[in-house]
């Protein structure tokens, strides 16, 4: 600084002392006093553009300095905002990630409830749907249940008035043939009588054979014979004129076969059969079904008078 101060001065010197020595060379006869004063400004001058210098360099100093206390405050401004940018976009992209998760899970938790709500009702649905099948099948099993009941209660029933009508039959024919055995004549016709009277509430049924029927008559009118003796006949006709032999026209036959006397009652009986005209042609019926029925052993074996051939076999 000091030399630089020097130079200063020197060039000022210089630069007033050039001309003065120019003055000098033009006036050569200036006073003494004059240059002292002329010194005096110049060294005044001196000072003050020391001083100017001083004051430059200072100037330049705090300019300086100035100039890096911005530069460092900027500075430090600038990695203040990139900092705050910096966590602005953290928190952002956490925020972002918070979002996104929750959005996710909202989501998840969303087409979770709407899985079980549609599994729910699929599950309402079949299980309504099943309920109406079951009970479809629940109606139409008892439907058949309870036909199928009334159709086995109508067989048993069938069969119980069956066994009843055979089981009737069979002993009112064993008690009959008994009290003839015994000589009760009298009784056995009308023992003979609830005997058919049994074939013959079977008969729509074909629960017993024609010649079953037949036997019956014919021991009917066999023990009237036995018992009248040769009073037979009217007992005969009136006997042959109850309800009893009624739609019994093919037993009275096979029984007149038999008996040879009750041949002309029973045509007494049945007026001349006017032969009818021709049927009209009718689709044929099936067959009814077998029915098992009681027979005798031997049954086809001609009937002795006594009807101790007439043997009841249960099949």
């Amino acid at each position: 600084m000091k030399i630089i101060r020097h130079m200063m001065v020197l060039v000022a010197t210089l630069a007033f002392f050039v001309p003065a020595a120019r003055a000098e060379q033009a006036q050569k006869a200036a006073s003494h006093n004059t240059q002292e004063d002329r010194i005096k400004k110049l060294e005044e001058r001196a000072d003050a553009a020391e001083k100017a210098a001083a004051s430059a360099v200072m100037e330049r100093d705090y300019i300086t300095r100035t100039q890096k206390q911005y530069e460092a405050y900027y500075q430090k401004v600038l990695n203040t905002q990139m900092w705050t940018l910096g966590m602005m976009g953290l928190l952002l992209t956490l925020v972002f990630v918070l979002v996104a998760r929750f959005s996710l899970r909202m989501i998840d938790e969303q087409t979770k409830t709407a899985t079980a709500g549609a599994t729910v009702q699929m599950r309402n649905e079949y299980t309504r749907a099943m309920a109406k099948e079951v009970q479809k099948l629940w109606d139409s099993n008892s439907a058949d249940s309870r036909k199928l009941k009334e159709a086995l209660t109508a067989q048993i029933g069938e069969l119980e008035q069956n066994l009843k009508d055979r089981s009737d039959f069979q002993m009112q024919f064993v008690q009959a043939l008994a009290g003839g055995v015994a000589g009760q004549h009298a009784d056995a016709v009308a023992v003979f009588r609830n005997a058919l009277s049994a074939y013959k509430s079977g008969k729509p049924r074909n629960l017993m054979e024609t010649k079953i029927g037949a036997m019956a008559v014919r021991c009917i009118f066999e023990s009237v014979q036995r018992a009248l003796g040769e009073n037979y006949l009217e007992k005969a006709r009136e006997e042959l004129a109850d309800a009893l032999y009624n739609k019994l026209d093919e037993e009275l036959a096979m029984a007149a076969l038999q008996v040879g006397w009750l041949a002309p009652l029973i045509n007494e009986r049945r007026p001349a059969i006017v032969e009818p005209p021709a049927p009209e042609p009718v689709a044929e019926t099936p067959a009814p079904a077998p029915v098992r029925h009681i027979v005798s052993a031997e049954a086809d074996l001609p009937l002795d008078d006594e009807c101790d051939s007439c043997r009841l076999i249960t099949t």
